[in-house]
């Protein structure tokens, strides 16, 4: 509840509200300085589940130091509440703004949002992690443009692939992510790399352009067949305001080959500084 205290920070007001935890905004009683608290729902206490997944998401975002990724500060340890405290950032994710239909603020911050998202990913992976859930409701954005990656809970090790780990990912056989969104290697539970996510970063950059995903299923599973078997359309044909080298460059990233892919966000960095998004944006030098 508003007011309470939880360790060193006093709760001020609840932002959001999932499956199992709650972010709220807080303020550190010492300094006074606001954050934001992800938590576990009291009813979720006893859920190992969902308690391994917020500790692995706290372990993550630990490690990571990244304008574009969001901050974490403090791991609680106590036995009755668990929870993490992380950067406040005022904003709002990407699918709010899609839902809201602010398609002036995204078509006018879009090379800027494409090259920190493509930043803060380019960073993660060279840090050793795949995301495996990069969509726009895991972007925030500012009214200023500036953005922040969030939600590590099911961000996995890069793997040198073997037999033994080939082998142990066979059995394990247990899917993650968010099916709009997932390459066909995830879908099909292989041992991922940053090729993962560049696929997942090329859906979500199609949705922000054309106001939709690459594929749509009447069903989960006829929507993961088309993920793994379907070609996407051009890009142009949903928006013909967007350049063909943007459109080339999702489709790349969309590539159902993680060879046939760029190799790394790095390439991807490269290729955007040298392209338009939209027809009517000025040249780039």
């Amino acid at each position: 509840m508003a007011d309470d205290i939880l360790g060193n920070y006093r709760l001020v007001k609840c932002i959001l509200t999932g499956q199992t935890t709650q972010v709220w905004e807080v303020v550190e009683t010492s300094s006074h300085r606001h954050f934001a608290m992800k938590q576990l729902l009291p009813d979720k206490l006893s859920d190992s589940d969902a308690m391994n997944a917020l500790h692995h998401e706290a372990k993550v975002g630990l490690e990571m130091t990244h304008p574009n990724v969001i901050r974490i500060v403090y791991v609680s340890n106590e036995k009755l509440h668990h929870y993490f405290v992380m950067e406040f950032f005022p904003s709002g994710s990407l699918k709010n703004r899609l839902v809201q239909k602010n398609y002036d603020f995204l078509r006018e911050h879009a090379h800027s949002i494409f090259k920190q998202a493509a930043t803060g990913l380019a960073y993660m992976n060279a840090s050793g992690w795949v995301h495996r859930d990069i969509k726009p409701d895991n972007l925030l954005v500012n009214s200023k443009g500036e953005l922040r990656i969030i939600d590590f809970a099911i961000a996995e090790r890069i793997q040198t692939p073997n037999f033994f780990n080939r082998f142990f990912r066979r059995n394990k056989r247990v899917v993650q992510g968010t099916r709009s969104y997932m390459s066909p290697e995830q879908i099909r539970g292989e041992i991922l790399d940053g090729r993962a996510d560049i696929y997942s970063f090329g859906a979500t950059i199609h949705e922000l352009t054309t106001y939709r995903p690459p594929f749509r299923g009447a069903t989960q599973q006829e929507l993961l067949q088309k993920h793994i078997l379907e070609k996407p359309a051009s890009l142009l044909s949903y928006c013909p305001d967007l350049t063909q080298e943007f459109s080339d460059l999702v489709l790349r990233c969309l590539a159902k080959k993680r060879d046939d892919r760029p190799e790394s966000f790095h390439e991807v960095l490269k290729i955007l500084n040298q392209i338009r998004i939209y027809k009517s944006d000025p040249v780039r030098s």
